[in-house]
């Protein structure tokens, strides 16, 4: 997500760290690439404009702080412009005094629609709602078995509604339903088209109208750029939308729906898609992305991240096996079962500012299946041999190469890598990280053993 575009950024600001002073010619220049940068990710062009426009105005018409340098001030005002085009705040959901709250989820077909009404299930059941899910969608074949499918998955229940096949009845009943059962929120997940057509929007605002949702959530495909920008612009003309849920912002998609929709709209984007598990839902936080663009990292989210999946009680212990020199094999396990719980590796790696020795993380390409490798070799080892690597002789190695299926190589690098993480870790929880959770208030071994 935004790889391009950070990698742009990067360049450019690192060329502005030998200015002596701000001049015109300076900021023009480095406006120049900055737009270019942009438009690359296909930002739409009015957002380019605008964007650039501002920044250029408050570079060129203030005083630099004594505390920065040029180079500094730039990346500030360029910073905080980026975060105004975004919305600046998080945009939550709102729910209604009625019971229940109901969410229309709308968009065309192939959006990711139905996974992320599921997505967003789950993520409701995670801060203790009770949620109900229904699919409107009685045209596309098994439409509604397939969300069936997904709350089953999720463990999320899902009105049927056998029988019943007009859609306003569906939502009706299912609305009923979930008030009769205890559910304060009903996911409606309506029908969607390859193109935006009369009928559809004809049903959908009968739907809006019958249901008085609190929230109409457009689920628009971060892939197909500028086209997901156009479609919320008719979608929320057309119904009066209140939010976005951006999906497959974890693929190839340059970023240029996500910094656009806001400022055309007008409507917050509230939730971003960041893989294909039904946990890879996030809030939208205009300040983290605009972060992670310009390559200072998102801490703030990796913690929560951390704080969601790890056990703390076992991360104190381990921050204390670290710092006596007593973490084993058997705990390096433990740990990557939980590092890997919190998502994709190079996700998390990506959340890491890219300055000191993070400076180089997002460009760590980390197999996941060598995670697997490690936790088989580990699981081939006699909990005597986890707990006290020294007797590891050999022999051992060939039956533990055997016994995970892997070589005695890979065998000896496993350790090798333990030796050499032990040692990391154990400085790592003592310094940075540790300064930091505590800065945050989060105990040193809830991240500084984890992350």
């Amino acid at each position: 997500m935004f790889d391009a575009l950070q990698n742009r950024f990067q360049k450019v600001f690192k060329s502005l760290r030998i200015q002596g002073i701000l001049s015109e010619e300076v900021v023009d220049e480095t406006l120049r690439e900055v737009r270019l940068g942009l438009l690359e990710a296909d930002v739409n062009l009015n957002v380019v404009k605008a964007l650039l426009e501002r920044v250029r105005a408050k570079a060129l018409g203030q005083e630099i702080r004594s505390s920065m340098s040029p180079g500094q001030e730039v990346v500030r005002i360029v910073r905080d412009e980026l975060i105004e085009i975004l919305g600046r705040e998080a945009s939550l959901l709102t729910f209604s005094k009625e019971y229940p709250t109901v969410f229309l989820m709308v968009g065309l077909q192939g959006s990711g629609k139905t996974t992320s009404a599921g997505k967003l299930a789950l993520w409701l059941t995670s801060r203790k709602r009770r949620p109900l899910l229904v699919s409107t969608d009685v045209y596309r074949p098994a439409a509604r078995e397939q969300l069936a499918v997904i709350a089953k998955a999720i463990g999320v229940p899902c009105f049927a509604g056998q029988g019943i096949d007009s859609p306003i009845d569906l939502a009706l009943a299912a609305r009923r339903d979930a008030a009769d059962r205890g559910h304060d929120v009903l996911i409606v997940d309506t029908a969607g088209r390859l193109h935006i057509d009369e009928q559809m929007m004809q049903e959908v605002s009968e739907l809006r109208t019958r249901l008085r949702p609190s929230e109409v959530l457009l689920v628009a495909d971060a892939m197909v750029g500028q086209d997901a920008v156009r479609s919320a612009q008719e979608f929320h003309e057309r119904l009066g939308t209140s939010g976005v849920i951006l999906t497959k912002l974890d693929g190839d998609a340059r970023g240029g729906a996500a910094l656009s929709i806001h400022y055309v709209t007008g409507q917050p984007i509230k939730f971003i898609g960041v893989g294909e598990k039904y946990e890879a839902l996030e809030v939208f936080y205009p300040e983290r992305i605009v972060s992670r663009i310009l390559g200072m990292g998102d801490i703030l989210s990796l913690i929560e991240k951390a704080e969601e999946k790890i056990d703390k009680q076992k991360a104190l212990e381990v921050q204390h096996k670290l710092q006596t020199d007593t973490f084993t094999l058997e705990d390096l396990r433990d740990q990557l079962r939980q590092v890997r719980s919190m998502g994709p590796m190079d996700q998390m790696m990506a959340m890491l500012p890219k300055v000191g020795i993070f400076k180089d993380a997002g460009k760590a390409n980390v197999d996941e299946k060598e995670l697997t490798h490690i936790e088989a070799i580990i699981n081939s080892m006699t909990p005597q041999e986890r707990r006290n690597h020294e007797i590891i002789n050999g022999r051992r190695r060939k039956r533990i190469a055997k016994g995970s299926g892997t070589s005695v190589q890979q065998v000896n690098q496993v350790l090798k890598q333990y030796f050499q993480m032990r040692k990391m870790m154990k400085s790592f929880s003592q310094n940075f990280l540790g300064r930091q959770l505590q800065r945050l208030k989060m105990p040193a071994g809830a991240g500084g053993a984890n992350l």
